[in-house]
């Protein structure tokens, strides 16, 4: 940035030189000293009259010498006259001024409508930057460097540890994971993300610290739909079917019907029965097992429509591939969502409609409520709570049933 500055006196000292050099150098003829030339050279021709007339006897000696004397004290006049301090060259006056104003114009400008961070270290990897994470390893060094000095700071390891995972550094990032939890212990996804990162390290194994590590996310928050997948996937590793079946089951019964992956989940369910079944005992206990519960039947009298679309000034700040989630909730009450459909960036703007059948707990359903609010989501780290830097939109308090709505995504969850 020093640099940069440095670069902008040198380039203004030459615009400058340009400039006022000229001016100042101008030089411009006073009517004043024209005047005093003038003037003196009319007194030069009545001296030489007053000699003339005097020779010639047409004036007294004593005339003579009174003129003489008048014409003394009119040129000692014009001498004084001529020493008296010459005004300012306009040119010159115009020239110091210049010097102040283009300067000062300059950088007033500049502040005004330059961009005063662009020569600033973060700034040459702000680009890079999506959602919190980093993609420049001036930046990672920069942030390690800051956490070294201020290791209590949650926010700093949250963007280390996910920069680290999107890099593929995932020892780099389990050891971000393992500062961070060591500061926010109770957040789910932060358990389930590090035992994500941890099996990366381990030949893409959830045995062993994984497991353990997916036991605690569930404990903390029994329907975090990642920390059920990767759970399921762990018992399915270490062949115990029925844990990996009663995951499953409920994973499904959490994500809405138009889920892009909810194919390859009811596959690995349909394997994972079929593993059980053929081990010993293993018909009893998939009969023991309580079967999925039903999709409850859509109201289409509660059904919701509407259009989603992103604000034209957030469409630098998110990605084709990032999640959109298109919820209701309650507008008074719990704030479990009541419908949910699961869409991509890329999908905007679309059309919507959110019933009963999406409902992600049987108890709660759209029909069930007077009022709701229809909720709008890009979410970064894939799952329906909202987290800071997350992007939404947010209608007003309606009646299920409410048709035609117009959703934009325009501001930033804080």
């Amino acid at each position: 940035m020093t640099l940069f500055w440095i670069w902008c006196s040198v380039l203004l000292v030459a615009a400058l030189a340009f400039v006022v050099w000229p001016l100042w150098r101008k030089s411009v003829k006073s009517n004043a000293v024209l005047r005093d030339a003038a003037n003196l050279e009319i007194l030069r021709d009545q001296s030489v009259e007053l000699d003339a007339d005097l020779k010639n006897s047409l004036l007294s000696q004593e005339s003579y010498e009174q003129g003489r004397h008048e014409l003394q004290v009119r040129l000692i006049e014009e001498v004084k006259s001529s020493d008296a301090p010459v005004s300012h060259s306009p040119a010159r006056v115009l020239a110091l001024v210049l010097m102040v104003l283009i300067p000062l114009c300059s950088v007033l400008l500049y502040l005004k409508i330059g961009n005063s961070g662009a020569m600033l270290p973060q700034a040459q990897h702000a680009a890079t930057e999506d959602f919190g994470v980093l993609r420049s390893e001036v930046a990672l060094q920069e942030l390690e460097a800051k956490l070294v000095k201020m290791p209590e700071n949650p926010d700093g390891w949250l963007v280390l540890a996910r920069s680290y995972s999107e890099l593929q550094r995932f020892p780099d990032a389990v050891r971000a994971y393992e500062q961070l939890v060591k500061l926010v212990p109770n957040e789910s996804q932060l358990w389930t993300n590090y035992a994500d990162a941890m099996a990366m390290t381990n030949n893409q194994s959830l045995l062993g610290e994984p497991t353990k590590l997916l036991v605690k996310a569930l404990a903390l928050d029994g329907n975090n739909t990642t920390a059920l997948a990767l759970a399921g996937s762990a018992a399915m590793e270490r062949g115990d079917y029925v844990v990996a079946i009663t995951h499953w089951q409920k994973l499904i019964s959490l994500l809405p019907p138009d889920y892009p992956d909810i194919q390859m989940i009811q596959g690995g369910l349909k394997q994972a029965r079929e593993y059980l079944a053929m081990q010993k005992g293993g018909r009893e206990k998939l009969a023991a097992m309580p079967a999925m519960a039903e999709k409850a039947p859509a109201n289409s009298a509660a059904a919701i429509t509407g259009k989603v679309m992103l604000s034209k000034s957030l469409i630098g700040k998110v990605s084709p591939d990032d999640v959109v989630f298109i919820l209701a909730r309650a507008a008074e009450g719990p704030k479990m969502p009541l419908a949910v459909i699961r869409k991509q960036v890329k999908d905007l703007p679309m059309e919507f409609t959110l019933d009963d059948s999406m409902a992600m707990q049987p108890q709660l359903k759209l029909s069930g409520f007077d009022k709701v609010i229809v909720v709008a989501r890009v979410s970064k780290s894939g799952t329906p709570v909202a987290q800071s830097g997350d992007l939404e939109g947010l209608s007003a308090s309606i009646k299920p049933g409410a048709k035609g709505l117009t959703i934009e995504i325009s501001s930033v969850v804080k």
